[in-house]
This record gives C-alpha cells, sequence and structure tokens, in this order.
C-alpha cells in the first residue's frame, strides 16, 4: 500500500484519531495487550559504525554479541543506505524524513534550523515523551524533546562536557558509558503513563578512536585481517577517488595512531593510558617501518582501535537491552540500531567515510518488536535513513506528512514488502572544498549497478556494475557494453533528482 492510499484508509476508519486518543502503553513499567498500538521506540545510533564490523553481518575483525541479541530477535537489513554520507546532515535526515537540501542542512557547516517540523515533535503531540542524549552535533539547541542531554559539537571521548537542557555540567569518565547511564536515568524516572521514544546517539567509533579504560589493550595479542584493497592505487576510477585527503597512508596523525595522549585524562586514566601505550609506542620507534611495512602499522594501530571503541558501544547497548528486559519493557519496545553512516576500515586505504562508494554509503540497521518482527529476519530491500522518521511515526499511529520524503518501513519489519516499493536510491554529498578533499557527487543506486555523478571543479561520471565488481575497482562509464545501462541509469537519476525536488549541483 503506497503512501497516499494508506493515508486514505487510515481516514476512512478513523484509526489515526482514534490512536492519539488511546491511553497509556505502558503502566507500572510495564505493557499490556490492549495498548500494542503505541509502543516505546529506542533509537540507538553510532557515528561511524560500519556494518562490516558488526558479528552479525558477517565480520572477520570482530564480534559484537550485544548488537547482535537484536539481529537474533529480529531483522537485519541488508541494503540500509544513508542520503548524504557525513555527521550532521544525516541527523537531520532522520529528524525531518526529507533530504538535506529541503532540511537546508547540507554539510558540517551549517546549523539545523530546529524551528522547522520533525517527528519528535509530531510524537509529543500524539502523546509521546520524547528524550535526546548524546551526540547532537547540529549547532542549535534540540526542539521536539521534553529532556535532552547533548555532547556539545563532537564531544570528548574522556571526561565530556554534556549540556543539560541548557545547563554545561562536566562528567568524569569515559563517554559511551555516560550516555548509557544518562539514558537509563531517564528512563527510570520517565512518567510511566505514557509511550516514550528515546534517541540515545554515541560518539563512538568517530575520529580520534579514543577507546574507554575496559578495552585499551583488547586486541594487543592479535593480528587484524587487512582488508583486500588496503594498497588500492585508484587506477580503475577517476580524479576524485585519487584527489581525496582521507588515506591511512598519508592523512593519520600522531593523535589518530596514538603517539600522543590526550590532554583531559585524569591522572589514573593517564596512568592506564600510558601502560597501554608507551609500550607499543617505544616497539614502533625501535622498528624504522617504511612503505608499507609502515601503512600495515598504521592500519593495525587504527583498525583496533577503531574495534575497542565498538566494544564499548556494544556493552553498552547490551545494558539498554538488560534494562528493558528487567524492567517488562521489551515485548512493547521497538529497539533500532544504526549508524549516521559507514565507513572505511582500511578499504581503498582509507578511513572517513563521504565517497558513494559502497563502505560509507551502506548503514548498518537492527530493529527488534517482539509482537511484529519476525526473529532472525533478513532483509534486502533498498531502504535509507530517509525512512525512519516515517517509521517512527507509523509505529506511534502517527500519519506521516505530505512533505516527508521517506515511507515507513513498518510493513517490511512484518515481513511484508510494500508492491511498489523502491527499487533505486537517491545519493547526494556537498560538503567540499573542506576536510578530506572529497568532491561533491550525486548518484543513483539500484541493486545491482551505481552512477555517480562527480561534479563543482570538475565533471566526471562513474558506473559500477556490483555484481561483477563488488569492490568498485573499475569504472564502466565509457564501456560500450554498459552504454544502455547508463542511459537507463541517467533516467533515473533524472527522474530520482525531480521526485526529491533537487535541482542543486550540476544537471544529469
Amino acid at each position: 500500500m503506497n503512501k497516499q492510499t494508506r493515508r486514505e484508509f487510515l481516514k476512512k476508519i478513523g484509526l489515526v484519531a482514534g490512536l492519539a486518543a488511546l491511553p497509556s502503553c505502558v503502566s507500572g513499567g510495564r505493557s499490556s495487550r490492549k495498548t500494542a498500538e503505541r509502543p516505546n521506540i529506542i533509537f540507538i545510533m553510532a557515528d561511524d559504525h560500519a556494518s562490516h564490523a558488526m558479528g552479525c553481518y558477517g565480520s572477520r575483525i570482530n564480534k559484537t554479541p550485544n548488537l547482535d541479541r537484536i539481529a537474533k530477535d529480529g531483522m537485519r537489513f541488508e541494503n540500509s543506505f544513508c542520503t548524504n554520507s557525513i555527521c550532521a546532515p544525516c541527523r537531520a535526515v532522520i529528524l525531518t524524513g526529507k533530504h538535506s537540501h529541503i532540511n537546508g542542512l547540507i554539510d558540517n557547516a551549517v546549523k539545523f534550523d530546529g524551528s522547522q517540523q520533525t517527528f519528535p515533535k509530531l510524537l509529543q503531540k500524539a502523546g509521546y515523551q520524547t528524550a535526546m542524549i548524546g551526540k547532537w552535533h547540529l549547532k542549535t539547541d534540540p526542539t521536539g524533546f521534553d529532556y535532552w542531554n547533548i555532547l556539545p559539537g563532537q564531544g570528548v571521548y574522556y571526561n565530556p562536557n554534556m549540556i543539560e537542557m541548557g545547563e554545561r555540567k562536566k562528567y568524569t569518565g569515559y563517554v559511551t558509558d555516560i550516555i548509557t547511564d544518562h539514558a537509563l536515568d531517564w528512563l527510570k524516572k520517565r512518567d510511566t503513563e505514557k509511550p516514550f521514544c528515546l534517541m540515545c546517539h554515541h560518539k563512538a567509533p568517530h575520529r580520534s578512536w579514543e577507546p574507554g579504560p575496559k578495552h585499551l589493550t583488547m586486541y594487543d595479542d592479535v593480528t587484524i585481517p587487512e582488508p583486500a584493497t588496503l594498497f588500492d592505487d585508484y587506477a580503475g576510477r577517476g580524479r576524485a577517488a585519487k584527489e581525496q585527503d582521507m588515506s591511512i597512508e598519508k592523512t593519520m596523525t600522531a593523535t589518530d595512531l596514538k603517539l600522543t595522549a590526550p590532554k583531559n585524562l585524569t591522572p589514573e586514566q593517564k596512568k592506564d593510558w600510558d601502560a597501554a601505550y608507551n609500550p607499543k609506542n617505544e616497539a614502533f620507534r625501535k622498528a624504522d617501518l617504511q612503505g608499507k611495512d609502515l601503512v600495515r602499522w598504521k592500519y593495525q594501530r587504527y583498525i583496533k582501535d577503531y574495534l575497542r571503541c565498538i566494544a564499548s558501544v556494544d556493552d553498552n547497548v547490551g545494558r539498554l537491552l538488560d534494562y528493558l528486559d528487567s524492567a517488562g519493557l521489551a515485548e512493547n519496545t521497538v529497539v533500532f540500531y544504526t549508524s549516521d553512516q559507514g565507513f572505511y576500515l582500511g578499504d581503498h586505504g582509507w578511513f572517513d567515510k563521504r565517497f558513494m562508494y559502497e563502505e560509507s554509503l551502506r548503514m548498518p540497521l537492527l530493529v527488534r518488536y517482539p509482537r511484529e518482527i519476525k526473529a532472525r529476519s533478513v532483509n534486502k530491500d533498498l531502504v535509507q535513513n530517509l525512512d525512519f522518521a516515517e517509521t517512527f511515526l507509523d509505529f506511534a499511529g502517527v500519519e506521516a506528512p505530505q512533505d516527508m520524503q521517506g515511507e515507513s518501513l513498518r510493513q517490511i519489519l512484518r515481513g511484508k514488502t510494500p508492491r511498489r516499493w523502491r527499487k533505486s536510491i537517491y545519493y547526494h554529498y556537498y560538503e567540499y572544498p573542506a576536510v578530506h578533499s572529497v568532491k561533491r557527487h550525486y548518484g543513483v543506486r539500484t541493486e545491482r549497478y551505481k552512477l555517480i555523478h562527480f561534479y563543482n571543479d570538475i565533471d566526471e561520471w562513474e558506473l559500477y556494475d556490483m555484481r561483477r565488481d563488488p569492490r568498485e575497482l573499475k569504472t564502466l562509464y565509457n564501456d560500450p557494453a554498459y552504454a544502455k545501462i547508463t542511459e537507463q541509469l541517467k533516467t533515473e537519476l533524472k527522474r530520482l533528482r525531480e521526485k526529491y525536488k533537487d535541482n542543486t549541483g550540476a544537471p544529469v
């Protein structure tokens, strides 16, 4: 059922009005069958967590037992993608259900207009209590939340400041633990007569990948497998891949590589840090590494710290899941886990994100809701963070406004993909010139093909057949054998730009 048809149906039976008037969905911390149409919602989002660093997605390099619990009890999406692979724009898309050019937040330099329509505001009107805890990164105060407690800017890993309802406070400890502490505290003190929506946003595993005290020496005794494309030479692609500044070889700093310690550690934290890193640093200084050996050392240092940060996220997701179990809330709470985008884990010799290439375009997405989602479900439909707001509203029985641009995932979560579900997704990245020097581009991705247009200071196209070239090593744009496919994709790209009202950037 498409969006318009569904809305007409809801109006006819009066379901929207009825749901808005329903009594609370939890009483005394426990849910009842009578109010199952209005579940609680917990949305957990990490920062830069690539799906290929999760056990349930087949990771070769780490284990994530608590995240795997969500996949085991719910649905794992294999084709979940972002619309603009960079921190702040992804968050704005999730809040508004609109592409970057519509919600106004096209890059990390822009301030989010908090006066505009967002799904938390609509949930508030429907009787939900809403909370936002953790990384916000939108340069303006949160709106649409009954409670908020956020990191200023990017925040720091150790002993962070947080801004609680406008008041800045400093905490001692590790940021992933502290964010979870606040989330649990809010859950325990909330009004149990109302359904809730909690957004719990972690800083980890964002650069500069500073592990928590519990995980400082994790992976010390192992060698993490290298990605097949660690030493990619970009010979099969255009200028954009060659001119980026996000390589493990050239871009990483002494801070990234932990050759210097964070400045804001307590004496006890500094003692633990020095015990973990000084021996490693001393061994490095004596090794006199060069060329590929130096790149390999940098990769090991980077990826181990990245995975250590994820281990803390996994532990803290477990804490939230355990609370839902103990409080009797698991049955009537929809739990989402995702990241604001993907990330390069040494793939193509890179870290960071931004490109429409697969590793940064693809996002993890796990959803658990025992009342509707079959355990161990796997879905391959093309979905985007553009769909999250509409999905939250659907679960709350709130009609999605016409100007939202995504579609609810609820029927997919029930195992029933709508007949006219999308066959392609649209992507647009704007932040150039800027850090990492990834050129502006937009593109279309289908189940098999991807067409990218790099523009601004260049005018180059790239085409990939991901069935034959899953690592996207050689563009087929000028290959005569793919001329028909190219034209079809350009037609689809033009249609998507018109559909989403995007006239920014160079024309197709």
